[in-house]
């Protein structure tokens, strides 16, 4: 590579906004590597044991802190955005109303993003190689230990919304992010200013209360974390919260007001195989083979099925009590492992309980909140 003086720097990083946007990203931000104010939250909320079972988030805790110890030569960050916001039959805040109905996280509904991105990142390295020749650089989404926020917020893709996503003030936080290590030395863009304001409404929609602390997430309690990195029993007081969440949650960006923005995502996040309007009987039929099958290329995947299968017994527990659904339930007691076993005993006296008129069906969280989108108590939002 040759030497860059400023001028050229500086058109260079134009020129590198310009292709991300052909390339399809949403967003491009250029920040050092400077993530101290960042390493001492990280290490605060590992302290409180916050992670919960996500062990590797303790490790290599230097390296994310400080990009140069995972790439020596790194100078910039070049962070990424893509939207994901797909089009869907069923709006999702009824979706959360209709206790049959399988709820799952907007962003699984399609393709998975990693291989996506990373190609596309890739192309983007080509082109900067094409423009000055030879230069190191190295593509993560979500691959390494690299912090994606910080490090997007610094580059002014967003600010760390209390709900602790990516809020763009533009187009909102259903976009995922990616990012190129890079030796060049190209001007940086500013960091993006905090709309959130006095608005709460992410708190308040939070089923467990995980939220209750503004800007950190108490991942033992959230159901993103339950239903996709939990890998054990889910514990029982919360799995009433659960509602018909069986991967992930959204709440927390539903309401959001920043939200309204939302912009269209990718069409290679659309939903496959009726995901976005799946009953949970529909699922809870799959064979092992069904789901290798209709979760190919999905990020569903990697749940697998026992997780998958329990899960989904929690979401028929809390939906209308019928006996078709304890006959399905009983159709799979013994046949998967002991951890889906117990809760599906679990859901089957839980349904039983309804139908003998000892219990209602109260206290599935948001489910029963207004998740509407109308703009309150926030700070300077762009018309």
């Amino acid at each position: 590579m040759t030497e860059l003086n400023t001028n050229r720097l500086a058109e260079l990083a134009r020129s590198i906004n310009e292709w991300a946007q052909e390339l399809g990203f949403n967003g491009m931000g250029i920040a050092n590597s400077g993530l101290e104010d960042a390493g001492d939250r990280l290490n605060a909320w590992l302290a409180k044991g916050w992670h919960g079972e996500m062990s590797f988030m303790s490790r290599n805790t230097e390296k994310r802190i400080k990009p140069e110890l995972l790439i020596p030569e790194v100078k910039r960050i070049i962070s990424v955005r893509l939207n994901y916001w797909p089009e869907q039959r069923i709006d999702p805040s009824e979706l959360l109303k209709q206790q049959d109905q399988a709820y799952i996280a907007r962003y699984a509904l399609g393709r998975d993003y990693h291989r996506l991105m990373r190609r596309r990142l890739q192309h983007l390295a080509n082109r900067i190689s094409d423009e000055i020749g030879p230069f190191h650089y190295r593509a993560f989404v979500d691959s390494a230990p690299v912090m994606e926020k910080p490090l997007a917020s610094a580059a002014g893709l967003g600010w760390i919304g209390k709900h602790t996503n990516l809020i763009d003030p533009h187009s909102g936080s259903w976009f995922f992010l990616g990012e190129l290590y890079t030796d060049l030395p190209l001007p940086t863009t500013g960091p993006a200013k905090d709309h959130c304001g006095s608005c709460t409404r992410c708190i308040d929609a939070c089923p467990t209360g995980a939220l209750d602390t503004p800007y950190q997430l108490d991942a033992r309690q959230c159901i993103a974390y339950l239903t996709i990195e939990h890998k054990s029993s889910i514990p029982e007081p919360l799995r009433p919260l659960i509602g018909n969440r069986i991967f992930g949650c959204d709440d927390c960006q539903l309401v959001c007001p920043h939200n309204r923005l939302t912009q269209k995502g990718d069409p290679e996040f659309s939903p496959r195989h009726g995901l976005d309007t799946a009953t949970l009987l529909d699922l809870f039929a799959w064979s092992p083979e069904d789901f290798d099958r209709c979760t190919a290329g999905s990020p569903i995947r990697r749940l697998g099925y026992e997780r998958l299968m329990r899960n989904l017994s929690v979401a028929i527990g809390n939906s209308t009590p019928t006996e078709k659904k304890i006959s399905m339930l009983q159709s799979k007691f013994k046949k998967i492992s002991t951890m889906v076993d117990e809760h599906i005993d679990w859901a089957i006296n839980r349904l039983r309980s309804r139908l003998a008129g000892k219990q209602e069906i109260t206290d599935q969280g948001p489910a029963n909140k207004n998740l509407s989108n109308d703009v309150v108590a926030v700070d300077e939002i762009p018309d």
